[in-house]
C-alpha cells in the first residue's frame, strides 16, 4: 500500500501489465470447469438422478404457479409470442410495401424457425433459469456449503454443476416446443386474424418453406445454448465470492457472458447449418 501510495504511475503500469495474465487465466479456470462439469454428467447421471429430477421440476414449473413466475415455461411463452408479433407486424408492412404481403406465411416460417425462437427461448432460459444457477451455486461458496461437500467427500462439482447441465438439456427440448408453437401462433394470429391477409395464402407458404431440416437444425441451436447457458451460469455461481454482493455481480456477469456467447455462437451455427447464402428450394432457389 506504501509503494502504491508513493509511486502511483508504477503501480498502474504494474496493473495493466497483470490484466492479460488475468484474462489467460480466467479463461483458463472457466474451461476447465466446462471440461469437468460435461466430464461429470455420467456420475451425475448414475448417482444424482434423484437431484436432477429436482431440478428438473424447478427449471419447469417452479415453486410457484406459472403465471407468477413459477417456472420458465410462461417466460418463455409470452417472450416467443411477443417478439413474433412483432415480427409479423414488421414483416406484413415491410412485405406489403413492396406489394407481396401475401408472402407473410414464409417470412414467419424462417425466422421464427432460423432465428428468432431459438435465441428468445435461450435468453428467456438465461435470464430465468441462468441467473437462478448462479444465486444457488454462489450462495453454497459463500456460506461454505461447497465446501462442506468436499470436506465430505462428495464431488461437488458434478453434483451442482452436471446435474443442472442435465436437467437443462432435459428441459430445453419441451421448453423449445412450447416457444416455437408459441412464435408460429403468435404470427398468424397478427397476421391472418388482425391484419386481414388470407389464411390459405398464408398456409401455404408457411408450410411451403418450413421442412423438417429447418426444424431440426432450429432444435439443435436450441440445445447447444442450453448447454452454454448451463455451463456459464454454473461456473459464474461456483467460483463467486466477496459475500452477497460478490454473488449479485457474478449473476449480472454471467447473464452478460451468456446473452454475449448467444449472439457470436448464434451467428456461427446460422452459418454452418444454412450457409453464407441459405437456399429456398420450394421457390426454385438453390
Amino acid at each position: 500500500m506504501v509503494v502504491s501510495a508513493r509511486w502511483p504511475a508504477a503501480h498502474w503500469a504494474r496493473t495493466k501489465a497483470r490484466q492479460p495474465l488475468n484474462l489467460l487465466t480466467g479463461l483458463g479456470r472457466e474451461f476447465t470447469f466446462y471440461g469437468s462439469a460435461i466430464a461429470g454428467v455420467p456420475l451425475a447421471v448414475m448417482k444424482y438422478w434423484r437431484h436432477i429430477m429436482r431440478q428438473v421440476g424447478d427449471i419447469s414449473f417452479g415453486g410457484a404457479t406459472v403465471l407468477a413466475g413459477g417456472g420458465a415455461i410462461g417466460v418463455v411463452f409470452a417472450m416467443s409470442a411477443v417478439a413474433a408479433t412483432q415480427v409479423g407486424i414488421e414483416g406484413l408492412r415491410g412485405l406489403d410495401l413492396l406489394g407481396m404481403g401475401s408472402l407473410s406465411g414464409l417470412l414467419s416460417a424462417i425466422l421464427n424457425t432460423r432465428e428468432l425462437a431459438p435465441v428468445i427461448a435461450s435468453i428467456a432460459l438465461a435470464a430465468k433459469v441462468g441467473t437462478g444457477f448462479t444465486a444457488q451455486l454462489g450462495s453454497m461458496r459463500i456460506s461454505e456449503e461447497i465446501s462442506a461437500l468436499d470436506a465430505m467427500a462428495i464431488r461437488s462439482l458434478p453434483f451442482l454443476a452436471s446435474t443442472r447441465l442435465v436437467s437443462c438439456l432435459i428441459c430445453v427440448v419441451p421448453l423449445y416446443v412450447v416457444g416455437l408453437l408459441s412464435s408460429y401462433l403468435a404470427s398468424r394470429l397478427v397476421i391472418v386474424t388482425f391484419s386481414g391477409q388470407s389464411a390459405g395464402t398464408y398456409d401455404y407458404y408457411f408450410h411451403l418453406m418450413l421442412t423438417p431440416t429447418d426444424i431440426l437444425y432450429s432444435f439443435i441451436k436450441a440445445i447447444v445454448f442450453a448447454t452454454i447457458i448451463a455451463l456459464v451460469h454454473c461456473s459464474y455461481g461456483y467460483h463467486a465470492f466477496g459475500g452477497p454482493e460478490g454473488v449479485g455481480r457474478a449473476a449480472g456477469r454471467a447473464l452478460r457472458t451468456s446473452i454475449l456467447a448467444i449472439g457470436i455462437v448464434d451467428l456461427l451455427l446460422t452459418l454452418a447449418l444454412w450457409g453464407l447464402v441459405p437456399s429456398a428450394p420450394a421457390l426454385g432457389l438453390p
